[in-house]
């Protein structure tokens, strides 16, 4: 019982550096959060998790390694950052349209979100081939292969905390926005996506 405490403290902790990183999975979260409420969180640590657990399964079996990752983190960068690009200029897109409302729509985008920007998110990649790849290693060698769930439990539901919350902040956030700040916070949040990509690229 004292080892799994110990190891629940040490992926808590480690997991938290990526956890609560800023980066397009958070401003995301934020822009979606602003549209369809609190749920939206909920969605996109959905799609986080379906492409998070499997990666996590193949590096814990020898699948997935650090070594095949240059083979395919230029395709991943530029996928992702073309991703961004036009997410960002959708989302403008949206807010000058004759049509536009400030008001909650729910729909299937922030679960795809989560998916897209979970697996085409080059640092997320690097971090789970790195950082990440410790905990799975200590998580085997203590438990065997059950350590791979063991270890997700302890990190995961940090995920779905966080985007929940950030999500409903940024709900109630609206409320209190006139339209004309609600543009502004959505033009300055794809500005920021714009950024992402354009980092990533600098990147490779």
């Amino acid at each position: 019982m004292e080892t799994l405490f110990s190891f629940a403290i040490m992926v808590i902790a480690i997991s938290a550096s990526g956890v609560m990183s800023p980066g397009p999975l958070f401003a995301a979260n934020v822009v979606y959060g602003l549209k369809e409420g609190k749920i939206a969180g909920i969605k996109m640590a959905v799609g986080h998790t379906v492409v998070e657990f499997p990666l996590i399964i193949l590096l814990g079996i020898g699948v997935l390694s650090l070594d095949i990752f240059p083979e395919y983190r230029i395709w991943i960068t530029l996928i992702g950052a073309i991703g961004l690009f036009c997410f960002a200029a959708l989302q403008i897109k949206s807010i000058f349209e004759k049509n536009f409302q400030k008001k909650l729509k729910p729909s299937r985008n922030s679960f795809m979100a989560g998916v897209f920007f979970t697996g085409l998110n080059p640092f997320f990649l690097i971090w789970w081939f790195t950082i990440g790849f410790k905990l799975i290693t200590d998580s085997i060698q203590i438990w065997g292969i059950f350590g791979i769930i063991i270890l997700f439990g302890f990190h995961i539901w940090m995920d779905y905390v966080w985007l929940f919350g950030i999500a409903g902040l940024a709900s109630k956030a609206k409320d209190a926005l006139s339209n004309k700040n609600y543009k502004i916070v959505i033009i300055g949040l794809s500005i920021v996506l714009i950024y992402f990509g354009i980092d990533s690229l600098m990147q490779l």
